[in-house]
């Protein structure tokens, strides 16, 4: 007897229960435990980042072909990942969302192929990548497959740098080769309980004898205080997806297109409360974050890199509507010196600005460099070299600020006129100069003050009398290293304008493949 033809309908049925039945990934047992950790599974968090409805899923019938190891045996539905497209605030973005039910989100070869095809993806469309991890690490029943899949990974990681934002989010465990993904990516979100790290506890205990727990090794903690390998942390998978929300909104869709526009306001008023600040004692310190606040639009900053190398901030606003990166010494930290962590913090940030056409604001209020035996040994020189190189390569409109001190090589490091400052503003409380005059008077007069009847008040009248000739922004206003000195109440104000007048800013470089910044 001839076998009857399905109709169309018991098609339809067959694949809507194909569909549930991979959408339910490892079960509801898997699902439930994955809530009762507290986390989300792959698809809720999908569905949370993107625009209600914008989801649409593509591999989603994709499976392994391992047959080693009982693996004929073993269904993983969407092989342990969650691809496709969606939208976030009504722009496309590629996704990809590692699902811990399907055997613990282990990443093999059709899993990682399925991420490799949304990024290339993502590379042709021009759209920001998003990847949500959350693997026990490679599928080591694949073998070489598997590691041939992270391969491929982090070759179209390194493909997409500059040309699309790359986002990871880190909602469980990410160890062993996974780790390095998220690190060739430009900002990590690190969820509180989730860990990151390329061996585990166990293995070094075996190595090097030292015990440590998960949580000590890769927890949020160490990767942003200790380690600086994350920009954001959150205290859960929503607070996870919010960040990267926001952070996308004042993101390009690629390197060809300028940052959003929103809600732009062109009147700007002076601020009288910005002239009340800045201590004019140099030796007090203050929150710059004030400052910042004042300056963009309805306060609303996104700090990166928050808890890593606090003597400097670094993060996202808007003047006038318009995406602005802005770099600024803490003098509450440090007195906002620059050393080797803040000097790597601010430059890998000064280079994605410039590579995704942010302009840059610079608040400047350093008294120089770190000095010491481990900053030196530890490579300052190296390290402080990478900002003074970021700064130079920059072609997006770049606006310096001098609230206070701005001392020797920090001074130029912190984007002075000489690395190519489009405009530099200086408020009446600037003092610039090639070191402090404490210090350069010890250095200049020191056989005077020695000769002097009364040393204290000869070495105080000199120390004056060097802040009046050299520490005065009118000194260098005088040599064309200052274009104004502003009433700190027109800061705003004079930054919308100039961002105004280099909104089409053309820089003419010479041709070449691409510079050998410091290592």
């Amino acid at each position: 007897m001839a076998s009857k033809e399905k109709t169309m309908q018991e098609r339809l049925e067959v694949l809507a229960a194909e569909r549930e039945r991979v959408s339910l990934g490892g079960g509801q047992a898997k699902i439930d435990k994955q809530h009762d950790k507290g986390r989300l599974t792959a698809r809720e968090r999908v569905a949370q980042l993107v625009d209600e409805g914008t989801f649409r899923e593509t591999g989603m019938f994709a499976t392994h072909r391992t047959t080693h190891f009982g693996m004929d045996k073993v269904d993983a539905p969407a092989d342990g990942v969650v691809t496709g497209t969606g939208a976030v605030f009504s722009r496309p973005v590629h996704i990809a969302s590692q699902d811990f039910t399907v055997m613990g989100g282990s990443a093999g070869e059709k899993q990682s192929e399925k991420v490799a095809a949304m990024m290339e993806a993502s590379a042709t469309t021009g759209t920001p990548f998003v990847f949500i991890n959350d693997s026990g690490g490679a599928r080591v029943q694949e073998g070489i497959d598997s590691l041939s899949g992270y391969g491929k990974v982090f070759y179209h990681n390194v493909l997409l740098s500059g040309l699309v934002p790359q986002i990871s989010i880190i909602a469980g465990p990410c160890a062993g080769g996974a780790a390095y993904s998220p690190a060739l990516t430009d900002f990590i979100i690190q969820v509180r309980g989730a860990q990151m790290f390329i061996t585990g506890p166990g293995v070094i205990k075996s190595v090097t004898g030292e015990d440590v727990t998960s949580e000590q090794l890769g927890g949020v903690d160490a990767h942003m205080a200790k380690a600086g390998n994350i920009h954001f942390e959150a205290d859960n998978d929503e607070q996870a997806i919010l960040i990267a929300q926001k952070l996308l909104s004042f993101l390009p869709q690629n390197n060809t297109e300028e940052p959003p526009v929103v809600n732009p306001d062109p009147v700007v008023e002076p601020d009288p409360g910005l002239r009340d600040i800045v201590p004019v004692d140099g030796k007090k310190g203050y929150d710059v974050r004030e400052i910042i606040a004042r300056i963009v639009d309805n306060a609303d900053f996104l700090e990166v890199q928050e808890g890593f190398a606090r003597n400097i901030v670094i993060g996202f606003g808007r003047v006038v509507g318009h995406t602005v990166g802005i770099v600024a010494n803490q003098p509450q930290v440090m007195s906002g010196v620059l050393d080797i962590d803040s000097s790597d913090k601010a430059s890998a940030f000064i280079r994605f600005c410039n590579a995704f056409n942010i302009p840059l604001v610079t608040l400047v209020d350093v008294p120089g460099f770190m000095p010491g035996v481990a900053q030196e040994h530890g490579g300052i020189i190296r390290h402080g070299a990478k900002m003074l190189y970021a700064y130079s390569a920059a072609t997006v409109p770049k606006i310096t600020v001098v609230l206070r001190k701005s001392y020797g090589g920090a001074h130029l490091a912190m984007c002075s006129k000489d690395l190519g400052a489009d405009r530099v503003f200086a408020w009446p409380t600037a003092e610039i100069a090639v070191m402090g005059a404490d210090g350069a008077v010890n250095v200049v007069f020191r056989r005077e003050i020695a000769e002097a009847e009364d040393q204290e008040t000869r070495r105080e009248e000199l120390i004056q009398e060097y802040k009046d000739t050299f520490s005065s922004p009118f000194m260098a206003a005088s040599r064309g290293l200052v274009d104004d000195i502003i009433d700190p109440a027109e800061t705003r104000l004079q930054i919308a304008d100039a961002l105004m007048v280099l909104a089409n800013k053309r820089t003419h470089r010479p041709h070449k493949k691409h510079g050998l910044g410091p290592t």
